[in-house]
C-alpha cells in the first residue's frame, strides 16, 4: 500500500465499497451437497463422470457468480471441495400438505452472470447472444420419492437496444440502427434451443407507443429466423388488463394451454426412472422482465403444478389448486417474494403488481405501492445505478484493476454544467419564494421579481432536463456499447 499514489488509495476505497455493496446484496445461495446451478432434468441427463466431478467443475457457468473470484482455485483440483459455486437469485422451500399428503414445494430463480447489471444500463443482448436480466426459474415438487419440475426463462428482448437514463421518467428505448441483429438473435436462440428445447416466446410489451418498435422488431426477427423450434406470442399486457381487468389474463392462459401440455414437465419416479421430460420452455419478457413477466410465470407454473400434483396423487380428480387456501397462500407469497428479489437485484426496488400475485386481485393500495416503488426506481436509476453497475462489473471480473494504469476511470472530471446549473436553479427558485414572501413597495415590482426568478429557475430546469445524460450517475469502469 505504501507505493500507491493518493489517487490510487482513494480508488482502492471506492473499489472496496463496490465489492462490499455486491456482497451486501440479498439473494446469494450455495450448497455443499446439491448442484444448485442445474435443473432436475439436466442433472438426470448426466454421465457417471459428471457425477464424480466437484460442484465447481460441473456447475453451469451461466449461474456461477463467484467464478471470477474462484479463477485461481479452479486450476487446483485438490482444493475444489472448498470452492463452492455461488448462485444469485431467489430460493424458497416449503413443506406443504394437501388432502393429508405431505410434499416439498421449491422455487429457484437463477440469475445469469453473463450480461449482468442494472435496469437501464444493461438491455438487449451482446454479440455472443447473452440477454440482459436472464433468469431461469424452476419449480420443484418432492413427493414420496418422486420429483417433478417445471422450468421457465425470462430475458431482455434479444436484439441490440438501449434505454439510457436521462432524468426523464421513462427514457425512450433506442434500437441500434447499424448492428447485425440477426447474428446476436440467432446466437441467443441457438443456445436456448440446445439447453431447453422448444422456445415459446411470450412478449408482454405494449404494442403502441415507445415499446411498439421493440415488439415489431422482435416479431420480425422470429419470422425471419423461420425456426420450427420457436413460437412467438405477443400479448399487450397493459392494454388487455387495463382498468383493473386482470381476469383477462385467462385469455393468454387459454391461448397457450395446448402448447403447455405439449411442452409438459419433468417427472422422475421414486426408483429414478424418468417418466416425462420437459420438451421446451416459455421464454417470457416485458421491458424489464420483472413485473408483468413474473405475473405470467406464476400463472403458468400453477397450471403445471396442478397437473403434477394430480399425476402424483396429491390432488383428487376434479380438485383445483385455487381451492386449497392454505397452499395458495404459500404459493402466491413465494412467487411475490420471487418477483421482489429479482426486481431489487435489477431495478433497485421490489416488484410492481405483487398485490395481484399475493392475493389474486389488483387493489388500490397495490397501485399506491407501485407508485411509491416507481418513484424510488426513478431516483436509483438516475442517481445511483452507475455505482451499482460498476460494482457488478468489478465483482464479476468484467473490469480488472491495473495499478500500472496511468489514468483512473473513477476520476473522470464532471462537466461544469453538473455543478453550476443545479446551483443556479436552486438559487433562482429560492429567490422566487423570497420575493413572494417579502413583497416589494408595489405589486408590479413584486411581480417583476417573481417573474424574473421564476423564469430563471424554470429555464434552468429545462436546460438540465435537456442535458439529462450529463447529470445521471453513469458507469465508469466498463465502456458500455454506444447505441446510434
Amino acid at each position: 500500500m505504501l507505493h500507491l499514489t493518493d489517487i490510487q488509495l482513494q480508488d482502492n476505497k471506492t473499489f472496496l465499497a463496490m465489492i462490499s455493496h455486491v456482497l451486501s446484496m440479498d439473494g446469494f445461495y450455495f450448497s455443499t451437497t446439491y448442484d444448485l446451478t442445474h435443473t432436475l432434468q439436466r442433472l438426470s441427463n448426466t454421465s457417471p463422470e459428471f457425477q464424480e466431478m466437484s460442484l465447481l467443475e460441473r456447475a453451469d457457468q451461466r449461474f456461477v457468480w463467484n467464478g471470477h473470484l474462484l479463477r485461481e482455485l479452479s486450476a487446483q483440483p485438490e482444493v475444489h471441495r472448498f470452492a463452492l459455486p455461488v448462485l444469485h437469485g431467489f430460493i424458497t422451500m416449503h413443506s406443504c400438505s394437501i388432502n393429508g399428503k405431505y410434499f416439498d414445494w421449491i422455487l429457484i430463480s437463477r440469475r445469469s452472470c453473463f450480461r449482468a447489471g442494472v435496469r437501464y444500463y444493461v438491455r438487449g443482448i451482446d454479440s455472443e447472444g447473452h440477454a440482459a436480466n436472464f433468469v431461469e426459474t424452476e419449480q420443484i415438487v418432492h413427493y414420496n420419492g418422486s420429483k417433478a419440475s417445471f422450468v421457465q426463462t425470462r430475458g431482455s428482448i434479444p436484439i441490440f437496444w438501449s434505454q439510457r437514463p436521462n432524468l426523464k421518467y421513462k427514457p425512450l428505448p433506442q434500437i441500434n440502427k447499424v448492428a447485425n441483429h440477426m447474428d446476436g438473435f440467432q446466437r441467443h436462440f441457438d443456445s436456448q434451443v440446445i439447453i431447453y428445447g422448444k422456445q415459446v416466446i411470450i412478449n408482454l410489451v405494449n404494442q403502441k407507443g415507445s415499446e411498439k418498435p421493440l415488439e415489431q422488431t422482435f416479431a420480425t426477427m422470429v419470422s425471419s429466423l423461420g425456426s420450427g423450434m420457436i413460437r412467438y406470442i405477443a400479448f399487450d399486457f397493459h392494454k388487455e388488463c387495463g382498468k383493473m381487468r386482470w381476469d383477462r389474463l385467462s385469455i393468454l392462459l387459454d391461448q397457450v394451454a395446448e402448447t403447455q401440455d405439449e411442452l409438459s414437465y419433468f417427472l422422475v419416479d421414486s426408483a429414478g426412472k424418468v417418466m416425462t421430460n420437459q420438451e421446451g420452455v416459455f421464454r417470457s419478457n416485458c421491458m424489464d422482465c420483472l413485473d408483468r413477466t413474473n405475473v405470467i410465470q406464476s400463472l403458468l407454473a400453477r397450471r403445471s403444478l396442478q397437473a403434477q400434483l394430480q399425476r402424483l396423487g396429491v390432488l383428487h380428480v376434479g380438485q383445483k389448486l385455487e381451492e386449497q387456501d392454505k397452499f395458495e397462500k404459500i404459493y402466491k407469497n413465494a412467487w411475490a417474494d420471487n418477483a421482489n428479489a429479482c426486481a431489487k437485484q435489477y431495478a433497485g426496488t421490489g416488484a410492481l403488481k405483487t398485490d395481484f400475485t399475493r392475493t389474486g386481485k389488483r387493489t388500490q393500495l397495490g397501485l399506491i405501492m407501485d407508485g411509491w416503488n416507481s418513484l424510488i426506481r426513478y431516483y436509483k436509476n438516475n442517481f445511483s445505478d452507475g455505482f451499482r453497475q460498476d460494482s457488478i462489473d468489478l465483482f464479476l471480473g468484467n473490469y480488472s484493476v491495473d495499478e500500472l494504469e496511468s489514468h483512473s476511470p473513477l476520476s473522470v472530471p464532471r462537466d461544469w454544467k453538473f455543478l453550476a446549473l443545479p446551483i443556479i436553479m436552486v438559487v433562482a427558485f429560492s429567490m422566487c419564494i423570497i420575493c413572494l414572501l417579502m413583497a416589494g413597495d408595489t405589486w408590479t415590482e413584486t411581480l417583476a421579481y417573481v417573474l424574473f426568478w421564476g423564469v430563471a429557475s424554470i429555464g434552468t430546469f429545462f436546460i438540465i432536463l435537456y442535458n439529462g445524460k450529463d447529470f445521471v450517475d453513469a458507469p465508469r469502469l466498463v465502456q458500455k456499447e454506444k447505441i446510434d
